[in-house]
């Protein structure tokens, strides 16, 4: 009798542009990979032409296209959409129903930035409904949650974990914000990001600062607010750009160089308006002061942020490359994952909020990371050991428990 193939599949806001989120799945499709080499895998992202061609998986979106008659769009939109929604659960059972594992793989999957209940809140329940329903296990692996304000959205996604067989969170502040509006999450461990699983780009030696200009990765992002609304929006992310070109007019006065990284495709905009600030107040910048390559992924972000001596990052993800490359980082968060993540680093002091950036503050705790390198260097390669030895832990359970 001929052995049935295991099915997985992974779920996830991939393909989108976001270097994490596909961070995130380029991960766990390596270790799937290694450890289930027979299995047979399908990803549910949002860009299933962008996974394909880059991942070598199958992929199928995570919602429908919607119809393209006129009539039977104003038709869903008088029915409040219901139509379409129950269309896209169907979709979701017609797919996992020979499944094996459903994994959500990272990211931080359990907030609304950006988004309302039926967006990405809706799409996990659903999908996770479609799963349990059709027995299917699922696994939530190393994930982020919170901030999560609609009630509607808190009641999606706690009832999503709820059908999980297996969960795990990136850090103690997702569990605890699970914890605290409600979700029974006591028994669940704490894990590393996956992402930070990717391998190294080779690392230069430390440079000293007086053989050496220093080179700071400054990483912005296309930033609107937590609702990414247009008008309140418009006037954070000019503010945060001024405040960005600021700092890096006083590094370029204090003889340093700069290199400018991105987290996602859509940064590329505050990249550039970044350079058009700073080619305002110093147009005669020497080319050889400050570098903006594009870049695709993290894969790309690592490679760049090798060449730096220390990092100044918005995103997430910017910090978790920047302290996996041993880099002494500031933190200029949206949301508390960044401050979590440099205090588990020894890095706790170095943190400040999108809209609430001090410059002279940045200035100084630039200046302080700068002449402490050494000291915070080692803490940082220490904590890193750690978050190895830990990622190896859930390595081994995930297989004894989900696989």
């Amino acid at each position: 009798m001929q052995e049935t193939r295991t099915r997985i599949g992974l779920f996830g806001m991939f393909g989108s542009g976001n270097f994490g989120n596909d961070g995130s799945l380029e991960a766990m499709l390596l270790f799937l990979r290694h450890v289930r080499p027979d299995a047979e895998l399908v990803c549910f992202c949002v860009d299933p032409e962008v996974v394909q061609a880059t991942y070598r998986v199958s992929a199928v979106p995570i919602g429908s296209l919607g119809s393209a008659s006129r009539t039977l769009r104003l038709m869903d939109k008088l029915l409040l959409s219901v139509p379409h929604r129950l269309v896209n659960l169907v979709r979701a059972f017609w797919h996992v129903r020979r499944l094996d594992v459903m994994i959500i793989p990272g990211t931080g999957i359990l907030d609304d930035f950006a988004t309302g209940p039926f967006g990405a809140p809706y799409a996990l329940f659903r999908w996770c409904l479609a799963a349990r329903l059709c027995g299917t296990r699922i696994g939530f692996v190393s994930i982020g949650a919170g901030p999560i304000h609609h009630p509607l959205s808190r009641w999606f996604m706690k009832s999503a974990l709820r059908m999980a067989h297996y969960r795990s969170y990136r850090d103690r502040i997702s569990r605890d914000f699970m914890q605290g509006i409600g979700f029974d999450a006591s028994c669940d461990p704490v894990y590393p990001d996956i992402a930070s699983k990717l391998p190294s780009p080779p690392v230069p030696e430390r440079r000293g600062c007086c053989e050496h200009p220093v080179t700071v990765g400054i990483g912005v992002m296309a930033y609107y607010g937590w609702r990414n609304d247009a008008q309140r929006g418009a006037s954070l992310y000019q503010d945060y750009l001024n405040k960005l070109a600021s700092f890096c007019l006083w590094l370029f006065e204090q003889g340093h160089r700069v290199r400018i990284l991105m987290g996602e495709t859509t940064d590329q905009r505050a990249v550039d308006d970044l350079l058009d600030a700073i080619s305002v107040e110093h147009p005669t910048l020497e080319e050889n002061r400050i570098d903006a390559e594009p870049a695709n992924s993290l894969h790309d972000l690592m490679r760049q942020m090798a060449e730096t001596d220390v990092v100044v990052a918005t995103r997430f993800h910017n910090v978790v490359c920047a302290l996996k490359l041993g880099r002494p980082t500031v933190s200029i968060g949206y949301a508390r994952k960044n401050e979590v993540l440099l205090s588990e680093a020894g890095l706790g002091e170095f943190c400040q909020t999108v809209e609430n950036l001090d410059v002279d503050r940045l200035k100084r705790q630039f200046n302080t990371l700068l002449l402490n390198r050494e000291h915070y260097e080692h803490a940082i390669q220490e904590t890193n050991h750690a978050r190895e030895a830990n990622l190896r832990l859930q390595d081994a359970k995930l297989i004894s428990e989900l696989l």
